[in-house]
């Protein structure tokens, strides 16, 4: 087992550190990070940037992988501004320490809700700034990896300006051995050079003298007609040890000693445990300890298949805490009653809001979509060995390495310092693994407290993944609309159910003189928490839906419409005319085949999705095309981020053909993938990504390709059959022609 004390940064009076920010650290984190060890001949350039003896400049990334690819982009991003070799560059998971608490995730996401960028501030303000972000984010323990965030925050606000600012320091050292002028110096390929004699020196040799130079806050980023590897298709770093099995999981831990754990929890939620018949595994092999919590049983033992047999065996029983009587029908209705019946308040309004709508004739329609699972195929999972003597090691999973060993922390009673948290690649996460959606975690230190100095793995079987999850909410939407003479609204109304507040993604980019929209919360025993694009997932349903279904109430292409409202809004319409050309709208089909339409911006990336479909007249439907058109600003690795739409497109697809939890008697009532089913290969659309560069902001890559999938596909089923399907998934419904 390694020490939290033999990761990363070493001493400051070392001889030959490079520490890039540290000035604009607290000055008590400076002595700490002074005490912390390093590799041999590696220094340290802020928690960022590494530089070695032998040139490698590796880049510490406050993220998990989880197979988004962003370690690649950030590697670019650094190197980049560096001037580095890339065949000399590596990147690193940074540990879950406050040290190394995310500041630039802050920073990037506080400018992003005031609708500002790092440019808005005056440089005299930026280190304040900067600093400010990185005490937020240790008081919170944040390195979270979520809401598209890596590239366009982490990268921007933190690994691309400590790389810059390490290239001032390397290019003032070598300016110090000439007594040459800074100008008349840059980087490349991990050297210094002297323009006018073409002199050069290489990373490694300068960084001692580097360390000398105080760092600047707002160092001369380069322009991006400069760019040399980002914007290029470059091989993600990660996938050579994922397609040999290199790659070790959560679920691939080994430790000396370890023992398996077997959970069964309260079916119903909030349930809590009542009994166990102890004496039906009595004397069975292999059985360490049988753990009683307050809503589930424990076996340890250990095989994993012995220790699962023994919890099935002791067939506990759970209390229902009042929720036996919730079903599926149970939550519809409460959705439908809180929207019919209860007052919504319209948060926020446009011209006259929904005054607009009074003596005008109206066009309202219900919209829904169900509670959905992350799925992921690695179920969640994790080790645990509690020592006697007080101390805790975790082995997990997790979307923020720092967050989750906090939490483990709290869970064994333990101060921060005597946890260690090894934070493992996550087999898909969409969300299941951010902070708050730990019950894995939490029943796995539970376990190891019960059982001190023995390596306990907790594993959560695909059935108790899809039962104990936190689920994609339930929502429902209602919309009414009142329409000009051209058949454009005037006036647009949207009330949704929602399970915690408003959500700014209901708002529309249509051009819309009168809106008005309202939140009505609705609380259900079902646990919910973010899922792959969040928010957008549902009300890009809901938006691009109505406005379809307003378009041929006009009488009007749906391609047409859209273009109509969107005339003061180029970056949307030239996303919108490019999918469509490359879609071929407006070229002839076969009869029952169709392409529908479907546009959302949400984490600062507009996706506009063209699907072209056909259903027989038995029904049955087959989706045999999706284009797609991105402007993300611009995308740091082309290839990597078509992959992340791709695959954003198709776990879009899954949830719109099939995807729904159900409940029944209070519990989820599916089981494994029989009854949740994925797209396979054989139903798989071809996908084409077309990705335009702007002067945007970048956008993310990660989740913006979700949202526009469903009401593509619904779109296109109403354009080939006439059925509208309001309602998710789309397997509810019958396609059959003349049904």
């Amino acid at each position: 087992m390694i020490s939290r004390r033999k990761v990363l940064l070493s001493g400051a009076a070392a001889a030959g550190t490079f520490i890039v920010g540290y000035a604009l650290w607290p000055s008590g984190r400076i002595g700490r990070a002074d005490r912390l060890a390093a590799k041999p001949g590696e220094r340290f350039l802020a928690y960022w940037i590494k530089i070695a003896d032998d040139d490698i400049v590796t880049v510490v990334i406050p993220h998990c992988d989880m197979g988004t690819g962003i370690f690649t982009a950030l590697l670019q991003m650094a190197a980049e501004e560096l001037g580095a070799d890339w065949d000399k560059t590596r990147a690193e998971t940074a540990p879950p320490d406050p040290l190394f608490a995310n500041g630039a995730l802050v920073e990037g996401f506080a400018l992003g809700q005031a609708s500002m960028t790092r440019d808005s501030i005056p440089a005299f303000l930026q280190g304040s700034v900067f600093a400010a972000g990185n005490r937020l984010a240790q008081f919170m323990d944040i390195q979270v990896t979520g809401g598209s965030s890596a590239v366009r925050t982490t990268g921007v606000y933190g690994v691309r300006i400590a790389a810059a600012a390490a290239r001032e320091m390397l290019i003032a050292a070598a300016a110090d051995r000439l007594k040459a002028p800074l100008d008349a110096f840059y980087t490349e390929g991990s050297q210094v050079i002297h323009k006018p004699s073409g002199q050069r020196f290489r990373f490694g040799e300068l960084a001692a003298a580097a360390a000398r130079y105080r760092p600047s806050s707002h160092p001369a980023l380069k322009p991006r007609s400069e760019y040399t590897l980002v914007g290029r298709d470059i091989p993600r770093i990660d996938i050579p040890a994922k397609v040999n099995g290199a790659t070790q999981y959560g679920i691939d831990v080994q430790v000396p000693g370890m023992q398996y754990a077997a959970i069964k929890i309260s079916p119903i939620f909030g349930g809590k445990l009542i009994s166990v018949n102890d004496a039906s595994i009595a004397g069975n092999p292999g059985i360490k300890k049988v753990i009683k919590l307050e809503d589930a049983v424990i076996v340890v033992a250990d095989r994993f298949w012995r220790a699962q047999r023994a919890a099935d065996t002791l067939e506990p029983v759970f209390g229902d805490a009042g929720n036996a009587a919730v079903s599926s029908t149970s939550i519809r209705e409460r959705h439908l009653e809180a929207l019919n019946r209860q007052p919504i308040k319209h948060e926020f309004s446009v011209g006259a809001g929904a005054k607009a709508l009074q003596n005008q004739a109206l066009v309202e329609r219900v919209y829904q979509v169900p509670y959905l699972a992350h799925a992921a195929m690695e179920p969640v999972n994790a080790t645990a060995l509690y020592q006697s003597a007080g101390t805790l090691e975790v082995w997990a999973g997790s979307q923020d390495g720092l967050g989750a060993r906090a939490f483990c922390a709290k869970t064994a009673k333990l101060h921060l310092d005597q946890v260690i948290f090894h934070l493992m690649p996550s087999g898909g996460a969409f969300g299941r693994r951010l902070p708050g959606l730990w019950n894995f975690l939490a029943y796995a230190v539970q376990a190891a407290v019960a059982l001190p100095d023995t390596p306990v793995k907790l594993i959560f079987t695909r059935d108790q993944d899809l039962r104990h999850d936190y689920y994609r909410p339930n929502v429902t939407s209602r919309f009414k609309a009142t329409r000009s003479a051209d058949g454009t609204p005037s006036a647009w109304v949207n009330e949704y159910t929602t399970d915690n507040g408003s959500n700014a993604e209901a708002h529309i980019v249509y051009e819309v003189p009168n809106q008005a929209y309202g939140a009505v919360k609705v609380v259900t025993p079902v646990p919910v928490g973010p899922w792959r694009s969040v928010e957008s997932s549902w009300h890009g349903f809901f938006v691009e839906s109505f406005i379809d279904e307003l378009a041929h109430e006009a009488g009007r292409d749906p391609l047409e419409y859209r273009r109509a409202l969107l005339k003061r809004k180029p970056r949307h319409l030239a996303a919108l005319e490019l999918a469509v050309q490359k879609a071929g709208w407006g070229e002839p089909l076969a009869p029952r085949r169709a392409r529908g339409i479907a546009m959302v911006e949400c984490f600062g990336t507009i996706v506009v999705d063209v699907a072209e479909v056909e259903v027989s007249d038995e029904g049955t439907l087959k989706v045999h095309r999706i284009t797609s058109a991105v402007d993300c600003g611009m995308a740091v690795n082309p290839d990597g981020f078509k992959a992340q739409i791709e695959g954003a497109i198709v776990f879009g697809l899954s949830a719109a053909l099939y995807g729904e939890i159900t409940l029944g008697g209070g519990a989820v009532e599916q089981q494994n993938f029989p009854n949740y089913p994925l797209v396979r290969l054989a139903d798989c659309p071809a996908i084409e990504v077309h990705v335009i560069e702007s002067d945007a902001p970048l956008g993310g890559g990660g989740e913006p390709g979700t949202p526009p999938v469903a009401p593509a596909i619904t779109n296109a089923i109403f354009a080939a059959t006439g059925i509208r399907i309001r309602e998710l998934p789309i397997n509810k419904h019958s396609l059959k022609k003349g049904a």
